[in-house]
């Protein structure tokens, strides 16, 4: 009868500790991962429009809510500015592997119009783009706009 050596025999306990640990490598691979959290704190505050003679958006207050962000914003009407009231909105990183937030969007609807709003932080500047969409059979066209605003 050949002679089995320490190195050919293996315990069913050494089996069942390499079977774990590949149970467990498998398992990680399975296992979802959290996605990151983006960071609203570079959105959030009041922003001012740099044109004071602007014809759109006035002014835009952004507040954190939860993983998201609320948008308030304020179009050009005399004498006071017009308030479209509190919408939410989605904060978006600058990759998959980066959490502070550098754009967002959200949209508004009137009875006349929908409009959607996308910002974005470039150099300190948050840079908001409309897109108007009427719906109120007006024969008006849709339209964009650019607004740069500041803290």
């Amino acid at each position: 009868m050949p002679t089995i050596t320490q190195h050919e025999f293996k315990a069913p306990s050494q089996i069942l500790e390499k079977e774990l640990e590949q149970r467990k490598l498998e398992m990680e691979r399975l296992t979802p991962h959290l996605p990151l959290a983006v960071a609203a704190a570079p959105l959030v505050g009041t922003w001012v429009n740099c044109d004071h003679e602007t014809r759109g958006l006035v002014r835009v207050v952004i507040a954190a809510k939860g993983n998201e962000i609320t948008v308030h914003a304020f179009g050009a009407c005399t004498p006071t500015p017009c308030d479209w009231g509190v919408v939410d909105g989605k904060i978006y990183a600058s990759s998959v592997c980066s959490t502070p937030a550098v754009a967002f969007t959200t949209m508004y609807r009137f009875n006349f119009v929908e409009t959607m709003m996308v910002g974005h932080i470039l150099d300190g500047a948050l840079f908001i783009e409309t897109f108007e969409h009427f719906i109120d059979n007006s024969g008006r066209a849709d339209y964009y706009s650019l607004d740069i605003m500041t803290k």
